[in-house]
């Protein structure tokens, strides 16, 4: 599958990464080759319904993509602050909404090292390497659990080219058919990648 098919197929796009991957150069494309509005989730999510955003945004009509930290709070609360302030439960019923609208989740990603060089060059030596490492093992956990709700697309970055700038294969990840067995909801693969050995 490449980006032209999945902008065919799916309404709308969550996109998130770790910190240090570009991502913007894949907005972009998705808005000026596929018509694709861009919307930019905020940062900084509400105490009382930290998902009222998200939900929010799904209410737009038209081709959207998101720029979103929904899955960022599920990997970096529990690294940073030692809790996630967006639970589980809404995350499942978040990309539930999403794979109802024929949305997917986009995993953008990049290698460990290219985003410790990152990260170094803007923080210098405060940087936290193991936290990287860490982040990246929780992002691949955390959408392995999300695609039992709604489809997850894998784009690897290409640090010299960025992505959206070529035709990327695409790796999807669909969740369980309505007619399957469900999975048991399961606790955050986040917590256990974030416990000191």
């Amino acid at each position: 599958m490449n980006l032209h098919q999945l902008a065919a197929q799916r309404r709308t796009l969550v996109v998130e990464s770790c910190d240090g991957v570009i991502r913007d150069r894949l907005l972009t494309g998705l808005a000026e080759n596929h018509g694709y509005t861009v919307g930019r989730a905020p940062r900084e999510l509400p105490h009382i319904d930290p998902v009222r955003p998200y939900r929010e945004i799904l209410q737009q009509g038209g081709a959207l993509a998101v720029d979103a930290h929904l899955v960022g709070e599920l990997v970096y609360g529990p690294l940073r602050r030692g809790h996630s302030r967006v639970t589980w439960i809404q995350a499942y019923d978040f990309a539930d909404a999403l794979a109802e609208r024929r949305g997917a989740f986009v995993h953008v990603r990049a290698p460990v090292a290219v985003l410790e060089e990152r990260m170094a060059a803007r923080r210098g030596p405060a940087v936290d390497l193991p936290e990287i490492a860490a982040a990246v093992a929780a992002f691949e956990g955390a959408f392995r659990t999300l695609a039992q709700h709604a489809p997850v697309v894998t784009v690897d970055e290409d640090p010299l080219t960025g992505p959206g700038t070529g035709p990327p294969d695409l790796t999807i990840a669909l969740p369980v058919s309505p007619s399957a067995r469900r999975l048991p909801r399961i606790r955050s693969p986040v917590s256990l990648v974030a416990q000191p050995r």
